[in-house]
């Protein structure tokens, strides 16, 4: 709306003429971001903290996590209000790709909030049950989903891009759906999973959008998308803003949540920053490489289904503990380490991405 209402005055003064730029609104977006949430988030920590929104933690765990009880949590909804708030300003709200991430983000966040309600007020460390829990997420997904596959005017919404290949498009036809489904629900708890140690989840999400962001740009410009054979997908440009309201409000938690955390996330911020992520994906056709990029997410979701498939099958568990970043603390790895070395492989995964443009 303020880009807008800039853009607007381009009549008077032509330095306004900027505010119609992609790549400028979306430094716009990344630094008022990263400002809303580093500046409100003292209060936010504290009012956290003053309505008894803290962390429980597992006495199964790492020794070292006992000393985080009482730690505030449901960080996440300072994320979440810094990103609307953020495309309210920057992005353009008329654009049905904006609004579908965006109903994307609050959805998977109503989700977290209720199962972090459950935990922190009415103190049942198990939350909200599973079964409901991915019911709600398959549903929410489900409805993203269907929105894309009757999209008119989008001539690939059941098609699947291969990278590394020039031409390899897979029509998945009506199968696209629970497909789609998969990707946004299982990127959906991959973060959620993740979200173990401090700074791990959310330094990997900033790591991730940075590279989404690069190719939801490429993939909106005919030009770019044209020359680097992508495909071209009319009017995703704009959530290049997105990425960017994200890429700032990540940064901003980052600075509340590094070693040693003054606040947590919570699963409001978890679920819908991995399903946001998810629909960015099924939106502009990077699903496979969404699971490139975000490797470190779907090693850990791997290494909770190997753990919890190997112990009921034998009675045996392939790891000291799962998700995996824990097994490295129990190793004797030290927090911070296990956080940078995860950080230093999503950076690599995330160049590895970014060369599938070429390598085509």
């Amino acid at each position: 709306m303020l880009g807008e209402l800039f853009y607007s005055l381009r009549e008077y003064f032509f330095g306004f003429n900027v505010f119609k730029y992609i790549t400028f609104r979306t430094a716009l977006a990344v630094m008022t971001a990263f400002l809303f949430t580093y500046l409100t988030g003292p209060y936010i920590i504290q009012w956290l903290r003053k309505l008894s929104f803290t962390q429980i933690i597992r006495d199964d765990g790492p020794k070292e996590h006992l000393r985080k009880e009482g730690t505030p949590t449901m960080g996440g909804l300072m994320i979440i209000s810094s990103i609307v708030i953020t495309m309210f300003l920057w992005g353009d709200m008329r654009n049905k790709y904006v609004l579908i991430a965006l109903f994307s983000l609050i959805g998977f966040g109503a989700i977290g909030f209720y199962d972090d309600y459950l935990k922190v007020i009415k103190r049942n460390p198990k939350g909200l049950r599973s079964c409901k829990k991915f019911s709600a997420q398959i549903i929410l997904a489900l409805i993203i989903s269907l929105f894309l596959y009757m999209n008119p005017e989008d001539p690939y919404k059941t098609v699947l891009s291969v990278p590394f290949f020039k031409k390899l498009l897979l029509d998945l036809g009506i199968f696209y759906i629970p497909f789609a489904i998969f990707v946004i629900v299982g990127s959906s708890n991959a973060v959620n999973l993740t979200d173990g140690v401090d700074g791990l989840a959310i330094g990997l999400v900033a790591i991730a959008v940075i590279a989404n962001g690069v190719l939801i740009y490429i993939s909106g410009h005919a030009g770019l998308s044209k020359y680097l054979q992508v495909l071209f997908l009319k009017n995703t440009g704009e959530l290049t803003v997105f990425c960017g309201a994200i890429l700032g409000a990540s940064l901003g938690f980052l600075w509340f949540n590094a070693y040693p955390a003054e606040v947590f996330m919570g699963d409001v911020g978890s679920l819908s920053l991995g399903g946001v992520l998810g629909t960015l994906a099924v939106i502009t056709k990077h699903e496979i490489v969404l699971a490139v990029v975000g490797g470190i997410f779907v090693l850990e979701t791997i290494s909770v289904i190997l753990q919890v498939t190997s112990y009921k099958l034998t009675g045996k568990r392939v790891f000291k503990m799962a998700p995996i970043h824990h097994h490295f603390e129990l190793l004797g790895w030290q927090e911070p380490k296990v956080i940078v070395r995860f950080w230093i492989i999503g950076i690599m995964l995330a160049l590895l991405s970014l060369a599938t443009l070429k390598v085509r």
